[in-house]
């Protein structure tokens, strides 16, 4: 007959733990013969000798402590798996603590429908600029921008965006339609500060393929992007606004896009999480929800 090599791992360990078959027997609902009989036939298999027997007492052989070990690993191996397993199969639930830059706002409809889709769910969103620790922080995903390097972490590029340079057919019509960056100068330009740093943020401007710089006016300055995109549609001046929130306005005829040509630049998104063989089903099932929206539906819709 065959042997069952698992069971006899498991007596083996348990005898090996306790230095005693009948406890190994009561540890695992068998008698202390049936343990007995396991170690033999693993001896036996072996072709070594894993315990010293006296009438009082075993102890392991030096094969034995060294056999021990191994099975250690092996056992520790297959609870980890075991509970992988049973993860897997459980349903997505409990709270998600997931962080999102500011323009992660944009992402509402897609996280609401996330929340209808999986109901047992509990979001907590965090909306910040700031390079968050997600160890350390306790979130369970975080979408940034970049790449982010970091072996306790698993990364999934997302699709990214771009910039564009707006504004509104009527103030093209007062002030003029400028043909080169250096023409921004007699413009109202509409600044971002970013909220974290302070500064204000840099327009990718280039001629011929390299930097071009060029001393940009401040007609007017905020650290969000709604209210520059505001201002923009009400012809207060040009905007270097993400592609994907002036698609809509620039297909609409609200908007017209400006020096494409001089514009180069590419924000890359990714979603990470904790590292772990098979991640826990709430944090999976948002990860496979996001990528399935942002990733592969769509490159018009990203974050900051």
């Amino acid at each position: 007959m065959a042997m069952d090599y698992f069971s006899a791992l498991g007596a083996f360990v348990h005898a090996a733990e306790t230095r005693s078959f009948t406890e190994a027997g009561r540890r695992l609902g068998i008698s202390s013969s049936a343990v007995g009989k396991a170690v033999v036939r693993l001896e036996e298999e072996l072709g070594v000798r894993l315990f010293h027997r006296s009438t009082r007492a075993i102890t392991l052989t030096a094969e034995g402590q060294l056999f021990e070990d191994r099975c250690q690993r092996i056992l520790a191996e297959f609870d980890v798996a075991r509970d992988e397993l049973s993860q897997a199969r459980a349903e997505p639930q409990g709270k998600l603590r997931v962080a999102l830059p500011q323009l992660g706002i944009y992402l509402m409809p897609y996280l609401m429908e996330f929340q209808q889709q999986f109901p047992q769910i509990e979001l907590e969103l965090d909306f910040s600029d700031r390079l968050v620790n997600i160890i350390d922080e306790g979130f369970d995903a975080v979408i940034r921008i970049g790449m982010i390097h970091d072996s306790r972490l698993t990364i999934r590029q997302l699709a990214g965006y771009q910039h564009r340079l707006v504004a509104t057919p009527g103030y093209l019509a007062k002030w003029g339609l400028p043909a080169h960056p250096q023409d921004l100068t007699s413009h109202a330009c509409l600044r971002y500060r970013f909220p974290t740093s302070g500064k204000l943020d840099h327009w990718p401007l280039l001629e011929n393929g390299n930097p071009f710089t060029v001393e940009l006016p401040q007609s007017s300055v905020a650290n969000a992007i709604d209210p520059l995109k505001a201002m923009a549609e009400a012809g207060l001046g040009i905007a270097l606004l993400p592609d994907f929130i002036v698609a809509r306005s620039i297909a609409k005829g609200r908007l017209v896009a400006l020096l494409d040509e001089f514009i180069h630049d590419y924000r890359s998104v990714c979603i990470l999480w904790p590292s772990s063989r098979q991640p826990l089903p709430k944090i999976k099932a948002f990860v496979d929800f996001i990528v399935e929206r942002i990733g592969t539906a769509t490159a018009n819709i990203s974050l900051r």
